[in-house]
């Protein structure tokens, strides 16, 4: 197996609980908690903080498939920043991953990233069936 690259974001002991009491945003730290229980539920991790703003749960060997190099990273975790919910779903099947955003509501993407404002805006069922689904992969 290669040696992992060096990364800045690693899981460390900081509190995740911390960590979502300082969100400002009560809306943000509500779909926080929220997103917390369903990755909790999906993969059967406790959440860990990763650097100082994700919070991941499991971990893995993470291969990019563009450039090769190899990261030991979790299998699934989001981040609440100010301007959305930063969502890590990587791994999830092309094909998949493209019939649930067209009907995931509203959102961003870019790489692996899902990004939303606020949980209200998407459809739960199919942001649940994308976790779920991008467990899979692991």
């Amino acid at each position: 197996m290669a040696k992992p690259a060096k990364v800045k974001t690693t899981e460390n002991d900081a509190s995740v609980t911390d960590f979502i009491n300082a969100v400002t945003s009560d809306q943000k730290r509500k779909d926080s908690l929220t997103l917390i229980h369903m990755m909790q539920t999906a993969t059967q991790e406790q959440p860990k903080m990763w650097g100082a703003s994700l919070i991941g749960f499991g971990s893995m060997r993470y291969k990019s498939p563009t450039s090769g190099r190899e990261v030991d990273w979790f299998k699934i975790g989001f981040s609440p920043r100010k301007a959305n919910l930063s969502l890590y779903l990587m791994g999830l099947d092309p094909g998949t991953r493209e019939a649930a955003l067209k009907v995931l509501g509203k959102h961003k993407t870019d790489g692996g990233c899902v990004y939303i404002n606020k949980l209200v805006d998407i459809d739960m069922k199919v942001l649940e069936e994308m976790i779920e689904g991008t467990l899979k992969g692991k």
